[in-house]
Parts: structure tokens; sequence; C-alpha cells
């Protein structure tokens, strides 16, 4: 009894927890399940464009919560929350905001596409929104537990949305590749993690720097092993070779403005735990993981743009150059500078844009059905919609790096980090990689305005007001900041300091 008594009266210590720091998530988990609970309540239909504006709606508010936390850390100092398990400092607001941005654009790229192919409800916004929560956790975690969390929430979220049009055989297809491939990746980075713990002893990101730092371990293979597992959890997340099977079926597969989103928020959450793990917890052993990721950069840069040339399917084409663009940010992450850690989130950022400005494009030209992919889909579009092709030519040219856009200024960074750094090797092979995507990204220009189509057999494409608008925000961005990119420089290279 007297045991019972002193276990009772023994304080239970409860977690700090610091609101405000996560309030990005909180708003765009907050604003999914109101959308949910509203729509499941009400016995008729929400009228149309109400979910894109509250999706909007929500983002915008993540965004402006981003920047108010972006003014009391952009100096270099750092918040915990919830007991230290995240943490809010540059890096992490750097891709609070990247995400925000991408579920708008993202909301706006939808709205058509779910009422052209009935699709229309809450279940895509509700989980667009769930996963870029999950991918601001990412971010922020400074545990691996909550970097597994926040994968997990990104990445079923975005299973469900790959699935989502039923009535396609190619976007289930998609679905059942991404979510079995993406099990055995969660599986490899859970056992990363546990052998991480083994190691060390803690899973949280700032005792197992403190270990490594005071500590000389005589075997460090448990410890070199489950930093293996963890980047293979984490590049079959961003997309790089070897781990890139799934990339091209799914894309391909999955509605447009999933993949859109996909491409850009997924890729960019990949690359946040990727930084957050090497700089933050495994700097000291960077001399370990550096030949490994100077590897995957290799290839990733070579089969990324090789395999893109004999293409024919325009997102299956975006799909390998997707992967293209993963290795160049793996150039950016090999060097291990800051330097180069500015030019990788910068290409992130740059990318963001210039993707889902791509899929914009293809969302317009799929039609009804989003079956018309092909290269001869695009035959003579400039004469059909001359502003829809010139918009598609800049974001191709910006993605193959040429000047002056924000592709060719990310691809002259992360290169001229390599050069910096002595890494001439990566730097010559990036730039012929650069040289041999610019083929497949001239041939759909070629398709686009040197070819004549059939103009009676050709239906006329309509470009919705949602699109149009995130097709100007995207080439504004891509253009501008391309011309003037001191602003979103120093913007990038201000987040790099990470909290170690």
């Amino acid at each position: 009894m007297s045991m019972l008594a002193a276990a009772t009266s023994t304080p239970i210590h409860v977690p700090r927890v610091e609101w405000v720091a996560i309030l990005p998530e909180l708003i765009l988990v907050g604003a999914a399940l109101v959308l949910l609970t509203a729509s499941g309540l009400r016995r008729a239909r929400l009228p149309r464009g109400v979910h894109m504006i509250a999706t909007i709606a929500a983002a915008g508010g993540a965004l402006g919560a981003a920047w108010y936390l972006w003014a009391q850390v952009s100096d270099g100092k750092a918040r915990d929350a919830v007991a230290g398990a995240v943490v809010v400092d540059g890096f992490s607001v750097f891709f609070m905001i990247l995400v925000s941005c991408a579920v708008v654009l993202g909301a706006l790229l939808a709205d058509d596409y779910l009422r052209r192919e009935d699709l229309d409800g809450p279940e895509f916004y509700a989980l667009m929104m769930l996963s870029a929560s999950g991918a601001m956790f990412m971010a922020a975690a400074n545990d691996l537990i909550v970097l597994f969390l926040g994968l997990e929430l990104l990445s079923i979220s975005l299973y469900v949305m790959a699935g989502l049009h039923l009535r396609r055989s190619e976007s289930q297809e998609a679905a059942m590749k991404y979510f079995l491939l993406g099990a055995f990746s969660s599986a490899f980075f859970l056992y990363g993690i546990a052998l991480v713990y083994g190691a060390t002893g803690s899973t949280a990101l700032p005792a197992i720097a403190d270990f490594l730092r005071t500590n000389v371990l005589v075997s460090n293979g448990l410890l070199v092993g489950g930093l293996g597992f963890l980047l293979v959890g984490l590049g079959f997340k961003v997309a790089a070779v070897p781990f890139h099977m799934w990339t091209p079926d799914v894309y391909q597969g999955a509605p447009t403005p999933v993949t859109g989103f996909m491409a850009a928020a997924a890729k960019a959450a990949g690359f946040a735990g990727l930084l957050r793990v090497l700089f933050s917890t495994f700097i000291t052993y960077r001399l370990d993981w550096q030949p490994v990721v100077w590897a995957l950069a290799v290839a990733t840069l070579v089969l990324g743009s090789v395999v893109a040339l004999v293409q024919t399917d325009v997102k299956r084409m975006l799909a390998y150059s997707s992967i293209a663009h993963a290795g160049y940010v793996l150039v950016g992450v090999e060097v291990a500078t800051s330097r180069g850690t500015a030019g990788a989130l910068f290409y992130l950022l740059a990318y963001t844009f210039m993707v889902l400005g791509s899929f914009g494009v293809v969302t317009v030209v799929g039609r009804r059905g989003d079956a018309a992919h092909d290269l001869d889909t695009y035959r003579g579009l400039a004469s059909r919609r001359p502003a829809l092709a010139l918009a598609f030519t800049i974001f191709l040219l910006a993605q193959a790096g040429v000047p002056p856009s924000t592709g060719f200024l990310a691809k002259f960074y992360v290169i001229g980090a390599a050069v910096e750094a002595r890494a001439y090797a990566l730097a010559i092979i990036a730039m012929v990689a650069a040289v041999v995507a610019a083929f497949f990204y001239l041939r759909v220009i070629v398709v686009m305005y040197m070819t004549a189509s059939e103009e009676a057999e050709s239906p006329r494409l309509r470009v919705p007001v949602g699109v149009t608008v995130a097709l100007a925000a995207t080439l504004g961005f891509t253009l501008v900041f391309g011309i003037v990119p001191g602003t979103v420089f120093d913007f990038a290279r201000h987040a790099t300091v990470l909290r170690f």
C-alpha cells in the first residue's frame, strides 16, 4: 500500500510544448480536419470552389505563421518545441515557407482538374494539407522518431492521392507501386533508426551529435550501417538512383496535379530530412558518407539525363527529369559546405516553382481522362495556344539551365560550390549531364513550335482561371528571381544555419 502511495505521489513530468513554434503545421492539420468534418456533416455538397479557397486560406495562414517565425530565427537563433523533439530554426522555416507555397499552387492547379474528372470533394485538399504538415515536421525534426513520423504522414497521404482517380487503372497501379516500395523504404529507415540508437543510445539528433563529437568508436560498423539505412529511406523519397524505380510509373499514373505536388513537396521534404540528418548529426562522419553521396549524385545525374532522352510520354520524361534534378541537389549536399547547402536550398525552391508550372501546363493539355500526355499531343501547341506554349517553353528552358532563369542560377550555384570544394570530377559530370538533358527539353519545344497540327482534329484547350493564376505566379518567380536573385539567395543562405 505504501509503495502504491509513493508511486501515485511521484510528480508527472509534462513535456514543454511551444504551440506557436509548430503553428504552421497545426494550421494545416486543423484545416484538413475541419474541411473533412464540415463536408461529412453537411447533407448537400459544399459549393464548388469552397474546398480550394479553404485550402489556400489555410496555406496562407501557415505561410504567415512561418514568416512570423522567420523574423525570430533568421539571425541564427532557434526555438525548441515538444520537449526538444522539434526545432524551429532558419532551416525548418525555409521549408515551411516552400511547402506552404506548394500547397497554394497545388490547390490552384487541382480545382478545375477535380471538377473535370468528377473527383471534386474535400479528400484531395485534406490529404494535401496533411502531407504538407508531414513535410514540415520532417524539416523541423530534432529526433529521428519525429523524422520518421513526419515521413509517414507525408507518404501515406501521397499514397492515397496517387490512387485518387478510381476510374483510371494507371492511377491504381501507381498507388500500389508507390505504397509497396514506400513500405520497404520506411522499413529500411526504421531499421536504420534502431541501429543508430544501438550505437549511440539516443534518437535525439543533438544527443547523437554530442556523442559522436565526444566519443571515438573503436568499431563503428553499427553506426555506419544505421546511417546507410537512413540514406536508403531518404534516398527513396528524393528519387535518387538506385532508389528511383517507383518514380516514372507513379509520376505517369498519378493524377497530374498530384504528380506536380509530389515532385515539389515530397522531394523538398526528403532533402530536408537528409540535410538535417547529415549536417546536424553526422557531420563528424562526413568522410564516411561523402563518397556514398558522391556515387548517388553521379548515378542520379547520369541515369536521369540519359533515360529521359528516349521517353515519348511527357509526364514520364518529367519524372526522369526530376531524378536528374535530385542529382544536382545531391551535388550541393556532397560538398558539405555552407555554400553547397545554400545552393541546394536555392535549387529546391527554384525547382518547386519550375516543376509546378510545368505540370500546370501538362494538366491542361491532358484534357478529360488525364491520358493525353504523349509527345504528339503537344504537336503544334504554339499555333493553338501560343501563351500556354510560351509558358511551357520557359519552364523547360529553366529546367535545362538556360539564363535568365532561376534554373540557370540553381545549377550555377551547386556546380560553383563543387568547384570551390575542389570536387572537379563531380562538377564536370554535372555540366555534361546538363548538356545531355537540354536535348529532351528542346525536343518538346521543337514539337510545339516547328511541327504543324491538324486543327480540325485538335480540340480547343481551355485554361482555367486557377491554372492561369498558378502559371503566372510560377512564371513570374522563375523569371524575376532569375534576373534579380539576391533576395531569394540571401533567404537560402540564412537558412543554412542548422541547430546543432
